[in-house]
C-alpha cells in the first residue's frame, strides 16, 4: 500500500538492494534470476547473453546489453530514450507538469528552483521503466552536455499507483538533471530515482548513487566537449525507474499518449 512508503526506511532498503544485486554467489544469483525472468516475463532472446548463468551478478543482468539488431534508432528528430510506458506527456503551461489525473507539479520544483523559463510553452514526457525492461538509457536526440545537477530526495516507488497518490512525486524523489544544448535549444533530461533502485550512473561521470547525500551537487561541463549522438548510451538504472524529458517550445511536437508502450530508438515525433 502507498501509505507504507512514508513509513519504511527508503534509503536503507535501497542500499541493501544495491549490495544484494552485486552478490556473486552462483546458486543464489541463478535462483533469483530464474524466478525474476518467469515472474516478469523478461525477453532474454534479445539480450547479448541469453543464459542467466552468463551473468556474474544480479545487477549485471539488470543492466544487460541487447543484441545490435534488437533496437532500431529511427531517423526522426526525437526518439524514445528507453523501453517503457508513457506515464504522461503533453504541454508545459504556467510552468506546470501533469503527474497523474488530479496531480500537477511545477518545473521549478523538479529542477530544484533553477530557472525554467526556457521550457515555458514547451513540452514534457514522463516514461516509466518497469523491472522487466531494458535498463540502459540512450540519447533521444543529438546533444552537447552543458551541466548536471544531483538533487537528493525521497525514494518513493514511481509506478502509476504511487504517481496517482503522492503529491509532487517526481519533484520529491532523488533525481539527476542533465542539461543538453541541441539543435532546438536547451533541454533537460532527468533520471528519477526510486525505492529499490540501487544506483544511477551516466557515461561521462560514472556512478552517482549510492552514496546518497543530503545536499545538491552541481557538475559543470561547459568547458568540455561532451557530445552524444542520438541512440548513444548515456546512463543506466539498476532495477527500474523513470525518465522525464523537458523540451523548449520550438522542438518538434512529441506524439505520445498516456499508457503507450515505447521502445528505445522508436520515433516519438
Amino acid at each position: 500500500m502507498v501509505f507504507l512508503q512514508y513509513l519504511i526506511p527508503q534509503h536503507l532498503l535501497s542500499k541493501c538492494m544495491h549490495r544484494f544485486a552485486r552478490i556473486e554467489i552462483v546458486w543464489l544469483k541463478n535462483t533469483f534470476l530464474r524466478w525474476f525472468v518467469k515472474k516478469y516475463g523478461v525477453n532474454l532472446a534479445e539480450a547479448e547473453r541469453e543464459k542467466i548463468e552468463d551473468y556474474c551478478h544480479i545487477n549485471d543482468f539488470f543492466t544487460r546489453s541487447l543484441k545490435s539488431s534488437a533496437r532500431v534508432v529511427e531517423s526522426a528528430e526525437i526518439v524514445s530514450p528507453v523501453d517503457g510506458v508513457v506515464s504522461q506527456a503533453g504541454g508545459i503551461r504556467s510552468s506546470q507538469i501533469l503527474q497523474a489525473k488530479g496531480h500537477h507539479y511545477s518545473v521549478q520544483q523538479l529542477l530544484a528552483d533553477k530557472s525554467s523559463i526556457q521550457f515555458e510553452n514547451g513540452q514534457f514526457a514522463t516514461i516509466y521503466l518497469s523491472p522487466k525492461d531494458y535498463h540502459r538509457i540512450h540519447m533521444p536526440f543529438d546533444g552537447k552536455l552543458k551541466s548536471m545537477t544531483y538533487i537528493p530526495g525521497d525514494l518513493f516507488s514511481v509506478n502509476q499507483k504511487t504517481a496517482e497518490s503522492v503529491d509532487g512525486l517526481f519533484a520529491r524523489n532523488e533525481r539527476l538533471v542533465c542539461y543538453f544544448e541541441t539543435a532546438f535549444g536547451e533541454v533537460a533530461f532527468i533520471l528519477v530515482g526510486a525505492i529499490m533502485v540501487g544506483s544511477m550512473e551516466v557515461v561521462w561521470q560514472g556512478k552517482i548513487t549510492p552514496p546518497y547525500t543530503k545536499s545538491i551537487k552541481e557538475y559543470e561541463y561547459s568547458d568540455k566537449s561532451i557530445k552524444l549522438v542520438k541512440g548513444e548510451e548515456m546512463g543506466r538504472f539498476n532495477m527500474g525507474s523513470t525518465v522525464i524529458l523537458l523540451l523548449p517550445e520550438n522542438a518538434s511536437k512529441m506524439d505520445l499518449i498516456e499508457s503507450q508502450s515505447v521502445r528505445m530508438g522508436q520515433a516519438v515525433v
